[in-house]
């Protein structure tokens, strides 16, 4: 079910209404979400469920026995089977084929020839997300940062919570689990706080994203027969509907949640007024980076301590590389990660001289420096963004190469055999424009939206500009780019 679809504005309405009825039992609250969640999920596939059902049950069991278990060797066991049967269902659907394939491939290069079977099953939407925050709950019992629940729907609405189950947030069991286990009280404010999250992130994903889609699918389909100046245009509007898609989907996730009384973390945070690629990374996608950066990148660090500034560029290189692995089964996805953990290994290389070379300018020179390693970065993530867009990374050089070697074909001309327009073009950059004025001067908020005008004279005007552009271009109910993930 997705977010921008007829189904889901029904769907997310009567669990509101039914959710609230039952105020007065937050089991019965709990257990309706359960089946909210389940209900919600099945609309894909309903065979995946017990996916979910089995990680789910592995993780509640597991966590009470590593709480009570005294035994450091016999914790480690549990969380080992814990790891086993989560990456075991994600290596399975997701990497199996890719890794085979790959093997073969490289087999055949050395002029050996290997029979192989590949699994002939599709991918589960959400697995990345879902097997992520189970694994997060044994974990942090095993660390000790938390202590198990005994409730076992809470702990199953948890995992499958429905406004973050396939795309994220990927919440913590610290900070999530908790809610479920209070009274949840419904307010007003709140309830108007998520549903102008809701209208902010469909402007995103419909108005922005999904237009943006309409032209970087069309020139990438025909890129390798392109010139510099369209490529280039596919090449913006892929960081633009990479980020106003994901973001979009973030925002409607937390203002779904917060009609229910539920708080999701945060997941953006104007990444693209980054100067930096450290900077970048606090604020895109911020509950995977999170997340890797304190079940992967803190223990090989402190792992491999002993060597010292060695120890840090090593954990970045495997977390990065991880990270464009978690993205999916593709040798693009690996060199996208990899090449960002070659850019990040650098900044903290030169992170001293860098501050020391800021330090001597003066103010004027410090803000063209400053926009300078903007320009740098967000050319840098373009590159990265057209790897990631990419079916294959030879493709992705093509289309660089293209970029620049063909300048000279007519860019109006080219949009029209294309069957493109020049003026939805227009319209996608001024709202993108709007859009990232906006989040800037709202940096401190949670979303655009949060912080409006209090005369309603303007306030409403506002509301209903944005809506109108949301129903305008509401076709198609296009997919969310991160539920391939």
């Amino acid at each position: 079910m997705l977010f921008n679809s007829l189904e889901y504005f029904l769907f997310l309405p009567i669990v509101f209404l039914i959710y609230w009825a039952l105020n007065k039992s937050k089991a019965s609250q709990n257990f309706l979400i359960l089946v909210a969640s389940y209900l919600f999920y099945a609309y894909w596939d309903w065979r995946f469920l017990s996916l979910i059902v089995i990680s789910s049950f592995v993780d509640f069991i597991i966590g009470i026995q590593v709480d009570k278990t005294e035994k450091h060797s016999s914790k480690k066991m549990l969380v080992a089977i814990s790891l086993f049967v989560n990456l075991g269902f994600l290596f399975v659907f997701k990497y199996y084929n890719f890794f085979v394939e790959s093997f073969v491939s490289m087999f055949s290069n050395m002029g050996l020839e290997l029979n192989a079977r590949t699994l002939h099953v599709i991918l589960p939407v959400g697995i990345s997300f879902y097997t992520f925050q189970t694994l997060s709950y044994t974990l942090d019992i095993y660390y000790g940062r938390m202590k198990p629940t005994k409730k076992i729907i809470d702990f199953f609405a948890y995992v499958s919570f429905f406004p973050q189950l396939v795309a994220g947030p990927i919440e913590r069991a610290s900070n999530l689990l908790p809610q479920f286990e209070v009274t949840r009280i419904f307010t007003f404010e709140r309830g108007r706080d998520g549903m102008r999250q809701i209208l902010w992130g469909l402007f995103k994903k419909v108005v922005i994203a999904d237009n943006c889609a309409i032209f970087v699918d069309a020139i990438y389909a025909d890129h390798a027969g392109l010139g510099g100046p369209i490529l280039f245009l596919a090449a913006i509007l892929f960081v633009i509907q990479v980020y106003c898609d994901f973001a979009g989907y973030s925002d409607i996730a937390i203002g779904s949640a917060r009609l229910l009384g539920f708080d999701l973390m945060q997941n953006f945070n104007n990444p693209y007024f980054s100067t930096n690629s450290t900077e970048f990374w606090r604020r895109w996608h911020i509950s995977m980076s999170t997340w890797f950066r304190d079940y992967v990148f803190n223990p090989i660090t402190m792992s491999l301590r002993q060597f010292r500034a060695k120890a840090v560029y090593i954990s970045t290189l495997i977390t990065f590389t991880l990270i464009g692995i978690w993205h999916g089964a593709n040798w693009t996805y690996v060199i996208f990660g990899f090449l960002q953990s070659i850019a990040l290994i650098i900044e903290i290389y030169n992170r001293k001289s860098r501050k020391k070379f800021k330090k001597s300018l003066s103010v004027g020179q410090t803000k063209l420096y400053e926009f300078g390693s903007w320009f740098l970065l967000m050319s840098f993530w373009t590159y990265l963004c057209i790897i990631f867009r990419s079916s294959t990374f030879s493709s992705s050089l093509t289309f660089v190469k293209n970029m620049f070697q063909r300048p000279t074909l007519e860019f109006i001309p080219t949009l029209q055999s294309l069957g493109l327009s020049s003026k939805l073009l227009l319209l996608i950059f001024i709202v993108s424009i709007v859009l990232f004025v906006v989040e800037r001067i709202n940096k401190k908020f949670l979303h655009g939206l949060e912080r409006m005008p209090k005369n309603p004279i303007i306030r409403y005007p506002i509301y209903l500009v944005l809506y109108f552009f949301v129903i305008q271009y509401l076709y198609g109910e296009k997919s969310f780019i991160y539920f391939q993930f």
